[in-house]
């Protein structure tokens, strides 16, 4: 890491706005940390920041995109371009991201590809068991069309790598599924490339979720002010680090990040990707979060309801507190209302009006009703699954099997996982899961995680 960090100050990143010091690139403005309960190793505030503050600058030159790899080697430019326009931008920048893997230290890159993960817990690295422990159709049919996407690609792209010699290694679909984990879960957006770019030091922040701009503090708007009166009598020192988002490709060919709010010493620096559901963030990531105030609870419809209105179907969904968004509370006034009367009373109910106290009571016991029925059609309960994630979390952070549990319970949830996976349980107090199945455990616990968050949503509504 310290030889990453070097190797990127050389590059021009930077935690300030002045030039970086040769040993690091960073400790200005933020250090590199771990956070066990908060995303893993991330960026914490090196002193205190103020909100919009610039925490991290990387000139075009740092960026790993596929134009840079192209420019850098002409036979992939010139495979890539026989090809299109069937390839996609992240088709391309995953072969330019193998390519340099398929290197090694002789790659630009060798560094920062080094530091990278050698796994990830996306929603299409899911096995079939894994897969299934979502339990609701919708998560599994996300889970499957992202894997058959994905297996699609690289079936596209294989004849362009063999071409230009990748090693059989690298030709395999799990280092094609590894390469686009990486796009997925650690680009950054540019103008110029939809598949975005790979930003060595950026991609340690960890995620929050954008918050509403109501959520801001007075502290947070003394800030605002503070960088407005320092734009003014001083440009050059805050040059852009008055613009309050949390990051872009600039005008001054740099990427730029800054603190979205105000952050203490030693508190982790978190960045807003964009706005996800538990389920997206799963997709694109590999994580999710306990509370994710932009989360959307979807359950089964009639064909009628869905239908009966201009609402668009993912406009129909359940609240994290459990009340249903505005366009399903709209289109269930509407479906509720005797149908000789829709018609006079559509334009009061697309106006979000309550039409009447029976009305709204009728709704609450159909939606209460509903959220009950989805409840029992699943396999197991949230109090099940609570108890489930606290022996998946304690076999994760065990170097041995857990002797302590009571091997009858151990065995009945347990044991459909180690059939699967062809493993022959030792409770031996010495002996240690497999680094597959511990990654596999991984998997399954963020699977139960985000069923048990969906219950727990359903709950409130019943």
């Amino acid at each position: 890491m310290e030889a990453l960090l070097r190797w990127a100050a050389e590059l021009g990143v930077s935690d300030s706005p002045s030039a970086p010091s040769p040993s690091s690139c960073l400790g200005r403005s933020v250090l590199i940390a771990d956070f066990p309960d908060a995303g893993g190793r991330g960026l914490a505030a090196a002193r205190d920041l103020r909100r919009g503050e610039l925490v991290l600058r990387a000139p075009r030159a740092a960026l790993l995109t596929s134009g840079r790899v192209m420019d850098d080697d002409p036979r992939i430019a010139s495979s890539v371009a026989s090809h299109l326009p069937r390839l996609s931008s992240v088709q391309t920048l995953i072969i330019c991201l193998l390519s340099e893997v398929g290197k090694g230290k002789s790659s630009n890159w060798y560094l920062y590809l080094s530091q990278l993960p050698s796994y990830y817990t996306i929603l299409a690295t899911f096995n079939d068991f894994e897969t299934e422990a979502l339990q609701v159709d919708e998560a599994i049919w996300v889970a499957q069309k992202a894997l058959r996407g994905i297996r699609s690609d690289w079936e596209e792209a294989t004849p362009l790598m063999k071409g230009l010699g990748f090693k059989p290694k690298l030709l395999m679909f799990k280092s094609w599924i590894w390469a686009f984990a990486t796009v997925s879960s650690r680009t950054l957006h540019i103008a110029w490339d939809d598949a975005g770019c790979l930003c060595p030091i950026g991609d340690l922040f960890n995620y929050a979720a954008p918050n509403d701009d109501n959520s801001s503090t007075d502290e947070d708007r003394d800030d605002m002010m503070h960088q407005e009166t320092n734009k003014m009598l001083d440009q050059t020192d805050f040059d852009s680090s008055e613009k309050l988002t949390d990051g872009g490709y600039e005008d001054v060919n740099e990427y730029r990040l800054y603190a979205r709010k105000r952050y203490r010493k030693g508190e982790q620096v978190l960045l807003a990707y964009g706005t996800y559901t538990n389920l997206e963030l799963l997709e694109h990531y590999g994580f999710l979060l306990g509370e994710n105030p932009n989360e959307k609870i979807y359950i089964p419809l009639d064909l009628d309801l869905c239908m009966i209105g201009s609402w668009p179907r993912d406009s129909l969904y359940i609240l994290p507190n459990g009340h249903p968004s505005f366009a399903l509370l709209c289109a269930l006034r509407l479906w509720t209302t005797p149908r000789n009367r829709r018609k006079a009373l559509s334009h009061q109910i697309y106006s979000g009006s309550l039409l009447s106290v029976e009305n709204e009571l009728e709704i609450l016991k159909w939606l209460v009703k509903k959220c009950k029925e989805t409840l029992q059609q699943l396999p197991t309960t949230i109090e099940f699954d609570d108890n489930l994630l606290v022996l998946l979390c304690k076999l994760q952070n065990s170097t041995s099997c857990i002797t302590e549990m009571n091997r009858s319970i151990f065995e009945q949830e347990f044991a459909p996982f180690f059939r699967f996976h062809g493993f022959k349980l030792d409770c031996s107090i010495h002996s240690k899961l497999p680094v597959r199945l511990l990654r596999s455990l991984e998997r399954w616990g963020l699977a139960v995680q985000w069923r048990c968050n969906y219950k727990r949503t359903l709950t409130k509504s019943s």
